[in-house]
């Protein structure tokens, strides 16, 4: 499955209560989500909470859009992307 790269903003900022109302909210992500075939993996939130990067797997970018829409969630880029970690070099090296 592939995997993107999710921009968005957030211009009053983005607030999740951290109770069962937050609970519910992140529910019901996953929820819309799967009707998409889409799955969150996880969020990374700037340090003025105005700013989100997401990453997804989903099967096409449109479906990324779409459960997005379904959410109610701003979109400002969707990259396609793949996972780049010092680990995989590490077992290359070690491999000579």
């Amino acid at each position: 499955m592939p995997r993107y790269l999710v921009e968005r903003t957030f211009p009053d900022g983005l607030e999740i209560p951290m109770d069962e109302g937050g609970a519910k909210t992140c529910l019901d992500v996953v929820r819309n989500n799967a009707e998409e075939q889409v799955t969150w993996v996880t969020s990374y939130v700037s340090a003025d909470r105005t700013r989100t990067y997401c990453v997804y797997d989903g099967p096409t970018t449109e479906s990324i859009v779409r459960a997005a829409q379904a959410n109610g969630l701003p979109v400002d880029t969707v990259t396609e992307c793949s996972v780049l970690d010092p680990y995989f070099y590490r077992s290359l090296a070690g491999a000579r």
